[in-house]
């Protein structure tokens, strides 16, 4: 069944909800995070019709949304707490901030094209996520002036893991970002830091656009 016409989308928001349930997610608070973001305000008018279905849409920039299930999923294994102060690296539509933002103190999200963090800003700004700053930068290098981070999320694919924001985690802090060759198999990975030691648990397959260093000159 086809999701409702947005504007009288109530069976499409429960479509979408039960869907998340039945694909493993069970935190109640992140489902309720998912309910209460208006993923539709996040997308292109043109794309709009297919918000809550379950795949990534393309965004500015050449540039996605992820799925909502990726983004649940992510969430949900980031172990959040109300008095966090997240790091996320790759802004994009600003969707994945506002999840979070329901669910924790502080998000501070960087994102490496000015247009799409201006974009994001606004969104965001309007729609009330007041606890959400966007800034433009390298998101390899993280914040570090903003350090440390109770959690970090990166919503772009690296090789390897940025040893810039390693540092930047707090101790007893978790990092969760998709790993792996561009042209090659993916998979989220959660590092745990305890002191100096960092430990690596490898979950699901995934497909991020790449984790790229600097800032896009041209937007």
């Amino acid at each position: 069944m086809p999701d409702a016409p947005l504007g009288h989308g109530k069976v499409g928001r429960m479509e979408f909800l039960l869907a998340l349930r039945q694909r493993g997610i069970s935190d109640p608070a992140v489902l309720r995070a998912m309910d209460e973001v208006p993923r539709e305000s996040f997308v292109d008018f043109p794309v709009r019709p297919q918000a809550y279905a379950d795949q990534a849409l393309p965004i500015a920039c050449g540039q996605t949304i992820s799925q909502p299930y990726i983004v649940a999923y992510m969430t949900e294994q980031l172990r959040v707490k109300p008095q966090h102060r997240v790091l996320e690296v790759g802004t994009g539509s600003g969707y994945q901030a506002a999840v979070l933002s329901r669910l924790v103190r502080e998000v501070v999200s960087i994102e490496r094209f000015r247009t799409l963090a201006d974009v994001a800003r606004k969104r965001l700004t309007a729609l009330g996520y007041d606890n959400v700053e966007v800034l433009v930068g390298d998101g390899m290098q993280g914040w570090p002036e903003r350090a440390p981070f109770d959690r970090i999320i990166v919503t772009a694919a690296a090789e390897e893991i940025p040893q810039a924001l390693t540092e930047q985690l707090a101790d007893g802090g978790v990092m969760l970002l998709p790993l792996g060759p561009q042209a090659g198999t993916q998979h989220i990975v959660r590092v745990t830091k305890s002191g100096e030691t960092l430990q690596e648990e490898r979950l699901i397959a995934v497909r991020f656009v790449p984790l790229l260093p600097g800032t896009a000159r041209e937007l």
